[in-house]
């Protein structure tokens, strides 16, 4: 692995959010249809990513396919910035003298840096999740009530009953503060947090997994000790690393994904926490349903992480910060 080299926290900071936010912007589509083809339960609207996402141009315009991104891009740059800052602190904590970290070493840096992001993601996928979803659910209430029944697609949760499925006469798209006023109003922070335990459960493993793979990878682009890979090399080692973190905790992402969806259609299971989500789904659904939208995520983490990693190991957050000095 060779020595770990300092960088400021500030220019840490500023390399987590820029990268953050190219990366979100080029993927965003495809996190849409992962999240609705996850939610789809035992009536599927939509047969795959490109169905989805041609079914929802049709349906709500181009910019449909954007819906939640205001919400992801204005969270995605502390979060980015405090799962990469995180993971190099704790790499520099667990170094010994600048040796080379041990795979346990990493995989427990890996480890806290996950746990670190969850305050800000955990939020930023609850409100994300139903901005995303609103498309689907309308459609779902349609095919259920027939064309011209009722349609309820009203996907900014009730404040008391978040599982109410009863129709409404027109369709709603949900908007980012309303969700969080009534949830705060109503349920206090902890509403914010619904699925906390679910967010960990993917972003820990996630992380563990990630991190210490990339940094090996990584290794090989770099001549000397100490030196950086080149920006290729980081790219093609966070798409690597993040394609394989990806489909390897997709199963927890999809019970994430389902826990914190607050409306649901007709005739669509509720959950009450991890252990019900899961045996629900391989009750009903069977064992494939945990690899739904497996595709898409791999696709949206790959370039994601590719992006980060290579923006990061670019510094422009040094570059910025010497700028200004």
């Amino acid at each position: 692995m060779g020595s770990e080299k300092k960088i400021s926290l500030p220019a840490k900071l500023i390399n987590g959010g820029v990268a953050g936010l190219v990366g979100v912007t080029c993927v965003f589509p495809i996190d849409l249809a992962k999240t609705r083809l996850q939610n789809q339960q035992r009536e599927e609207v939509y047969t795959g990513m490109r169905d989805c996402l041609v079914k929802t141009v049709r349906s709500e315009g181009f910019f449909g396919i954007y819906r939640g991104a205001a919400v992801n891009l204005m969270l995605v740059t502390p979060e980015k910035a405090i799962k990469l800052a995180a993971n190099d602190f704790f790499r520099q904590l667990l170094s010994q003298d600048g040796k080379n970290l041990t795979l346990p070493r990493e995989m427990l840096a890996g480890c806290g840096a996950g746990t670190c992001q969850v305050v800000v993601t955990s939020p930023m996928e609850m409100l994300k999740i139903q901005l995303q979803d609103a498309g689907r659910l309308a459609v779902h209430q349609q095919k259920v009530w027939g064309a011209d029944g009722p349609m309820t697609a009203s996907s900014h949760p009730p404040p008391v009953n978040a599982s109410t499925t009863e129709p409404t006469s027109a369709f709603r798209h949900p908007s980012a503060t309303v969700i969080a006023k009534e949830l705060l109003q109503i349920q206090g922070l902890a509403g914010l947090y619904k699925g906390l335990g679910a967010t960990l459960l993917r972003d820990v493993p996630f992380s563990v997994i990630y991190f210490p793979l990339f940094a090996n990878i990584n290794t090989h682009g770099q001549r000397h000790t100490g030196e950086k890979a080149s920006f290729f090399h980081s790219f093609v080692s966070g798409c690597v690393a993040g394609s394989v973190a990806a489909v390897a905790v997709t199963p927890l992402d999809v019970l994430k994904t389902r826990i914190q969806t607050l409306q649901k259609g007709l005739g669509e299971d509720t959950y009450n926490g991890i252990i019900d989500c899961a045996r629900k789904i391989w009750m009903h659904e069977g064992p494939a349903a945990f690899m739904k939208g497996a595709v898409c995520r791999a696709m949206v983490i790959a370039p994601l992480f590719g992006i980060a990693q290579g923006v990061y190991f670019i510094g422009i957050g040094e570059y910025i910060l010497g700028y200004f000095q």
